[in-house]
């Protein structure tokens, strides 16, 4: 739990059991997410194309266009556990908010 009420959940957690008809489940599911991603990614892509004339030009970044840059990132790290056979638990297809934190300080054990 974080200080905001939030409950945190490791995404690349090592998980033993593993279902086999989830396994050919998730060869449908992941070319539906595959569809989703390529086209965020390609609008995400020009978004950054964008970004870099914007920052050239004014000096600063558009709020808009990170936000949808992010959007595309969380997204692609949100289902990544599941399309590269970490865990069973299905993502949505579509995207979804959601937030990635990076721990500062030591590594722990």
């Amino acid at each position: 739990m974080d200080t905001s009420g939030e409950s945190l959940k490791e995404l690349f957690a090592y998980e033993k059991s593993a279902g086999r008809i989830e396994l050919l489940i998730r060869i449908v599911y992941s070319i539906l997410i595959g569809i989703v991603a390529a086209v965020y990614g390609i609008i995400a892509g020009l978004c950054m194309c964008v970004q870099f004339f914007v920052i050239l030009v004014l000096g600063r970044r558009s709020r808009g266009l990170s936000e949808f840059i992010r959007g595309y990132l969380e997204y692609h790290v949100h289902v990544l556990s599941y399309t590269s056979l970490m865990t069973d638990g299905r993502p949505g297809i579509l995207p979804r908010p959601v937030k990635i934190y990076e721990r500062e300080g030591p590594p722990t054990p």
